[in-house]
């Protein structure tokens, strides 16, 4: 049977991969910033999965604001990363599991969630610079990737409370799938920040700590706030968070929180770094 080994959050700042490409990792700038993955790096290493789902939001690279689906699953063997507009040369492709894509998609459909089917997507820096920052860059990567996007760009947006639910039922999705997968899923985006307008560079970090805090220990917590009191905390980008709970809400209820790093400003943003270990 699949097994949820662990769950990981990152932001996926855009300019975290071209760090990556120029060898800026432990340039002044960069360096905290990547310090605080090594121990999920480490933990990667030793628990081996086969399968790492990524929960993200789509830039525009896939999907543009005349077609947005809430929720859209990759159900193809092969993912393509291409240029987006943001100066970063795409990377190798991603292996993905159709096998294991269908199965999710049936079940999330069975327990009512109308989840969209892609078979083909291509993916942006939201998926590809999370799997940068844990795993490094190959040509040939080391597990396979399965993208399940978020709806963050385009309102009206999924609540946090929805979030959850799609993750339990994620989770269920998985323990029922008949074959020997170990599996990761990696909640991306967030934590608090904004790219424009006046508010743009907002970072709350009081708002940041707890927000981790609470996703690891009680998740509920967060589905007290509506969309708009997330975006007047964390800023219009902030509201991504929200999808750390999809991950979260895969896992046990008692998940051991194992590692848990913040970092703020980096590009404009607020970023964090928690690692659960699910068995």
């Amino acid at each position: 049977m699949a097994k949820i080994i662990g769950g990981i959050t990152s932001s996926h700042i855009a300019a975290v991969g071209n760090a990556i490409s120029q060898g800026l990792t432990q340039e002044p700038y960069w360096k905290r910033f990547f310090d605080g993955y090594e121990p999920a790096k480490t933990w990667l290493q030793q628990a081996k999965p086969d399968v790492v789902i990524v929960v993200y939001n789509d830039h525009g690279l896939n999907f543009f604001l005349d077609k947005v689906p809430t929720f859209a699953l990759g159900c193809a063997d092969i993912y393509e990363n291409a240029d987006e507009g943001w100066g970063l040369k795409p990377t190798a492709p991603f292996t993905g599991d159709a096998q294991l894509s269908w199965h999710i998609a049936q079940s999330l459909v069975e327990q009512e969630f109308d989840i969209c089917t892609c078979q083909e997507m291509k993916v942006d820096h939201g998926f590809v610079n999370p799997i940068r920052a844990l795993y490094g860059d190959h040509e040939q990567w080391p597990v396979k990737a399965i993208p399940l996007a978020v709806n963050t760009v385009q309102h009206p947006v999924p609540s946090a409370a929805r979030c959850l639910k799609l993750g339990r039922a994620l989770g269920k999705a998985l323990e029922s799938y008949p074959e020997d997968t170990r599996v990761v899923i990696l909640g991306t985006g967030g934590l608090s920040h904004q790219l424009q307008g006046e508010r743009a560079g907002i970072i709350d970090v009081e708002f940041d700590l707890e927000c981790m805090d609470k996703i690891a220990t009680e998740p509920e917590w967060m589905t007290q706030f509506s969309n708009a009191e997330i975006i007047r905390r964390a800023g219009s980008e902030g509201i991504e968070t929200i999808m750390w709970l999809v991950m979260r809400g895969a896992l046990k209820d008692d998940a051991a929180v194992l590692h848990k790093h913040y970092h703020a400003p980096i590009s404009n943003t607020g970023a964090g770094v928690l690692v659960l270990d699910n068995q």
